[in-house]
Protein backbone atom coordinates (compact mmCIF):
# COMPACT_ATOMS: atom_id res chain seq x y z
CA UNK A 1 0.00 0.00 0.00
CA UNK A 2 1.20 3.19 -1.02
CA UNK A 3 2.47 5.56 2.17
CA UNK A 4 0.03 8.50 1.24
CA UNK A 5 -2.62 5.89 1.44
CA UNK A 6 -1.94 4.49 5.02
CA UNK A 7 -1.51 8.11 6.00
CA UNK A 8 -4.79 9.22 4.61
CA UNK A 9 -6.47 6.18 6.21
CA UNK A 10 -4.93 6.62 9.70
CA UNK A 11 -5.87 10.96 9.37
CA UNK A 12 -9.76 9.85 9.27
CA UNK A 13 -9.81 7.28 11.83
CA UNK A 14 -8.10 9.70 14.03
CA UNK A 15 -10.71 12.41 12.85
CA UNK A 16 -13.31 9.76 14.07
CA UNK A 17 -11.79 9.72 17.33
CA UNK A 18 -10.56 12.88 17.66
CA UNK A 19 -14.32 13.69 18.59
CA UNK A 20 -14.23 11.76 21.90
CA UNK A 21 -14.06 13.40 24.91
CA UNK A 22 -11.87 11.33 27.02
CA UNK A 23 -8.12 12.06 24.88
CA UNK A 24 -6.47 9.40 26.66
CA UNK A 25 -9.40 6.47 25.89
CA UNK A 26 -9.32 8.25 22.15
CA UNK A 27 -5.58 7.25 21.70
CA UNK A 28 -5.97 3.46 23.39
CA UNK A 29 -9.41 3.06 20.70
CA UNK A 30 -7.26 4.06 18.31
CA UNK A 31 -4.38 2.14 18.83
CA UNK A 32 -6.36 -0.53 19.40
CA UNK A 33 -8.17 -0.07 16.02
CA UNK A 34 -5.44 -0.21 13.87
CA UNK A 35 -4.21 -3.40 15.81
CA UNK A 36 -7.44 -4.85 15.11
CA UNK A 37 -8.48 -4.07 11.61
CA UNK A 38 -4.73 -3.33 10.21
CA UNK A 39 -3.22 -6.20 8.91
CA UNK A 40 0.32 -6.61 10.32
CA UNK A 41 1.83 -5.50 7.25
CA UNK A 42 -0.30 -2.41 6.99
CA UNK A 43 0.80 -1.64 10.75
CA UNK A 44 4.60 -2.23 10.17
CA UNK A 45 4.36 0.18 7.28
CA UNK A 46 2.90 2.74 9.03
CA UNK A 47 5.34 2.49 12.35
CA UNK A 48 8.06 2.88 9.66
CA UNK A 49 6.19 5.65 7.90
CA UNK A 50 6.27 7.40 11.20
CA UNK A 51 9.69 7.96 11.54
CA UNK A 52 10.61 9.12 7.79
CA UNK A 53 10.03 12.80 6.29
CA UNK A 54 6.39 11.15 5.32
CA UNK A 55 5.32 10.82 8.75
CA UNK A 56 5.10 14.65 9.19
CA UNK A 57 1.57 14.51 7.50
CA UNK A 58 0.23 12.27 10.37
CA UNK A 59 -2.42 14.26 12.75
CA UNK A 60 -1.74 14.40 15.97
CA UNK A 61 -3.76 12.46 17.61
CA UNK A 62 -2.84 9.29 15.31
CA UNK A 63 1.04 10.10 16.35
CA UNK A 64 0.12 10.52 20.10
CA UNK A 65 -1.88 7.14 20.18
CA UNK A 66 1.02 5.13 18.69
CA UNK A 67 3.34 6.60 20.44
CA UNK A 68 1.57 6.03 23.74
CA UNK A 69 0.48 2.55 22.88
CA UNK A 70 3.49 1.44 20.79
CA UNK A 71 3.44 -2.08 22.60
CA UNK A 72 0.22 -2.50 21.07
CA UNK A 73 1.07 -2.55 17.83
CA UNK A 74 4.11 -4.46 17.22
Amino acid sequence: MKPEQLIRMANQIGVFFESMPDRTQAQHDLASHLKNFWEPRMRRAFLVLLNSPAGDAVSDIVRQAVQQHRALLD
